[in-house]
């Protein structure tokens, strides 16, 4: 809640979200920031269901392309993993190839949203991680060919 202004005072055109998120208007509503980003650490992994749904999750995770690059995410390098639990919920923890990345708000909703919509997924869950570091040494050589790095 925002601080009561003195009568002629003008109030600030935003403050700061008290989580961190997107800005609060002056007026007192707030704007919840996007959820692009959940930790998956809680899910347990159980290899039966990985062994099933990887390949899917990972196909449909490949129609998921950078909009400043014309190529997808997972030949990228950007997807570091693919956890899926007893109950079929998936994590996938994946990174970009920079903190200011434009699309750093819409690729991870992107990857949750195709994921989630492949046959068998209860649900699915995207983290944005940042260790190790993306390089290009993380691209396939499809990509590296593709985009005239060879």
């Amino acid at each position: 809640m925002l601080p009561m202004m003195p009568p002629g005072t003008l109030p600030p055109p935003s403050v700061p979200h008290p989580h961190g998120g997107a800005p609060t208007p002056a007026t007192g509503t707030t704007t919840p920031a996007p959820a692009a980003t959940e930790p998956v650490s809680d899910l347990v992994p159980s290899v039966e269901r990985t062994d099933a749904l990887r390949p899917a999750v990972l196909e449909a995770i490949k129609t998921v392309f950078d909009p400043e690059i014309p190529v997808n995410i997972y030949e990228l390098g950007l997807i570091y993993d693919v956890i899926v639990d007893a109950e079929s919920r998936v994590g996938v923890r994946m990174t970009l190839t920079a903190p200011a990345c434009p699309a750093a708000q819409t690729l991870p909703v992107e990857v949750r949203e195709k994921t989630s919509r492949v046959p068998g997924v209860t649900s699915a869950r995207v983290e944005v991680v940042w260790d190790p570091p993306w390089t290009k040494d993380r691209m396939s050589d499809a990509a590296k060919l593709q985009l005239g790095m060879f």
